[in-house]
């Protein structure tokens, strides 16, 4: 794949209260279910869109920052997206933006990611 500034990649997820109960669960707490989706778990769809989307197959984390801007609503469809914002081959680095938001455009959180990418290609 070729990446290009601005090329954006972007999921729609949407937590149930069970999975409320289930991280409540995986985490040890089957007392304190939180009320709106955790951080980790949207850092999570970070995590996959940089994985699998873009830049995909072979990316390396090196650097992720999120700042948490209000609580994400459970049962409510979460759009998370990556955003090219630099490209720099010569060191086979990609800077990406991360956001996160509801369907009707309230940003829950947003951020930056740096990752090593062995095929940036050339800008």
């Amino acid at each position: 794949m070729t990446l290009v500034l601005g090329q954006k990649a972007e999921l729609v997820r949407m937590y149930s209260a069970q999975d409320m109960r289930d991280f409540a669960s995986l985490a040890g707490d089957d007392e304190t279910v939180p009320s709106s989706v955790p951080g980790p778990l949207i850092g999570g769809l970070f995590s996959y869109l940089l994985g699998v989307k873009l830049p995909g197959r072979g990316t390396n984390y090196l650097k992720q920052s999120l700042e948490f801007l209000t609580p994400a609503p459970v049962e409510q469809e979460l759009i998370a997206s990556v955003t090219i914002t630099r490209l720099r081959p010569e060191k086979h680095l990609v800077d990406l933006e991360t956001v996160c938001e509801t369907a009707d455009g309230t940003r829950i959180c947003q951020g930056r990611a740096l990752v090593y990418v062995e095929d940036v290609g050339k800008e």
